[in-house]
């Protein structure tokens, strides 16, 4: 069968293959070799840099022209070139420096010091720089932007509701009313942070050799501080240097990014279904997209889709990443290969949140704010004005306060002039009765308005 859309076994390479297309480039079989291709080189250009290494001399400017171009230029066709090579050697980093050599030999420099393309190194040592670069360079130019739209739409929608009262429904009940605008900057907020620990994460990287000692590059050139050149080089690429490793870079940092993203997941998730009720309780209403079907059979249905898709995708998201992030920093002696294989995951991890976030996005461009309901809501509610009343008793010691409102409302409505005749009655300053009497549930909504404002 062969392979495309609708034949794809994963649903991120088929039916929602456009909507991860910038992943691409990053977790796949192709994005990984690129950066292995891309630390090799780094590599050898690094050591012709060193004066303590005269058998591998400095590279004249064509040359590193040609190296980067290497890099700059590397291609599905070249990657695919390695793929074949792989199919002989059976392993992928070597078959990566033989096809170094292959595409260089027209190069005498670079071929004159050809043994020096993986001097000193394990092929994790270039792996797990490539690891990092690819998860680095996911989370800037994809994920932190996805995520960054999602917190700038919520911003909007909590300053364009931030006035539009609501009644807060504390354990499904009716509770001290909010405003629409503050639920909005309440998920704001908490995005912004987890944004903030995610993008805090410092990716590590080893390059110490086969169990993490600099045995082999001690064993050529053992008057060459190996611990500070090779940080130097990690370092050059972006990345924190581990100076402590065995023969794998141990993947903490990695398991504290991909909690870090759970975490920004497990928000959305709260906030999806936050808002699917609102969407049920009537606050929100849902632009009517043209064409667009929400029941095959109940014609007046406009489902909140968008919000359960993004659900479901962050659940399957979460999973893996907790799998990754609990999996990863766990091996056997100083090497097995049990993370190998988890690692060509990484993009189906961030495939799933990026679906997630675009679901969510869209589904909040179609939400309209329906006041006549909210207001309808806060108007059946004048219990929930118990609170800043028996408040007001406390200050000016009426006995019983808070038992004397229970009394009156505890599991029962009441209307409003039930409860002015109950103020009426207060020995309390007449400017504090005047104030309670005006008081309304949509009214009464604290700082709510300014604080989401101010997100």
């Amino acid at each position: 069968m062969t392979l495309d859309a609708l034949t794809a076994l994963s649903p991120l390479d088929g039916r929602y293959a456009s909507k991860v297309e910038n992943l691409r480039q990053h977790f796949s079989e192709y994005g990984l070799i690129r950066n292995r291709v891309r630390v090799e080189i780094g590599w050898l250009m690094t050591l012709a840099e060193c004066p303590e290494i005269p058998e591998c001399p400095k590279f004249s400017a064509a040359t590193v022209a040609e190296l980067k171009g290497v890099m700059a230029d590397f291609s599905v066709g070249d990657a695919q070139a390695i793929k074949d090579i792989e199919t002989r050697t059976n392993h992928d980093v070597k078959a990566m420096e033989y096809w170094l050599k292959r595409r260089l030999a027209a190069n005498a420099e670079v071929m004159r010091v050809s043994e020096f393309i993986h001097f000193g190194c394990t092929s994790e040592d270039i792996n797990n720089v490539s690891h990092a670069l690819m998860l680095t360079d996911a989370v800037g130019n994809c994920y932190l932007p996805a995520l960054d739209q999602t917190i700038a739409r919520l911003r909007e929608l909590a300053h364009q509701l931030a006035e539009l009262p609501m009644l807060a429904r504390t354990h499904g009940q009716p509770a001290t009313p909010t405003t629409l605008g503050k639920e909005m900057a309440n998920i704001a907020a908490r995005l912004k942070r987890s944004r903030a620990q995610v993008a805090a994460v410092s990716l590590t990287a080893k390059f110490n050799g086969a169990v993490g000692n600099y045995n082999a590059h001690l064993s050529a050139y053992p008057a060459i501080d190996w611990e500070a050149f090779n940080s130097r080089f990690v370092e050059s690429l972006g990345l924190e240097f581990n100076p402590y490793t065995i023969q794998i870079e141990p993947h903490d940092a990695m398991a504290e990014l991909f909690d870090a993203i759970a975490r920004a997941n497990t928000i959305l998730i709260d906030a999806d279904r936050d808002i699917w009720q609102y969407i049920s309780l009537g606050y929100f209403k849902q632009k009517l997209m043209q064409g667009e079907i929400g029941s095959s059979t109940m014609p007046h249905k406009v489902n909140p889709i968008d919000f359960e898709n993004s659900e479901g995708n962050l659940g399957l998201a979460n999973a893996v990443l907790r799998h990754l992030a609990e999996k990863l920093p766990i091996s056997r002696l100083q090497r097995d290969l049990t993370d190998s294989t988890v690692l060509r995951n990484m993009g189906v991890a961030f495939g799933y949140s990026l679906l997630a976030y675009d679901s969510t996005l869209r589904g909040l461009n179609k939400l309209e704010a329906n006041p006549e309901r909210l207001a309808e809501d806060l108007d059946a509610a004048w219990e929930v004005l118990a609170e800043p009343v028996q408040t007001v008793m406390r200050r000016f010691g009426v006995p019983n306060p808070y038992e004397q409102l229970k009394e009156l409302t505890r599991g029962k409505g009441i209307s409003r002039d039930d409860l002015r005749r109950f103020v009426a009655t207060l020995p309390i300053p007449e400017a504090d009765r005047t104030r309670l009497l005006e008081m309304t549930p949509a009214s009464y909504i604290g700082k709510a308005t300014e604080l989401a404002k101010r997100i």
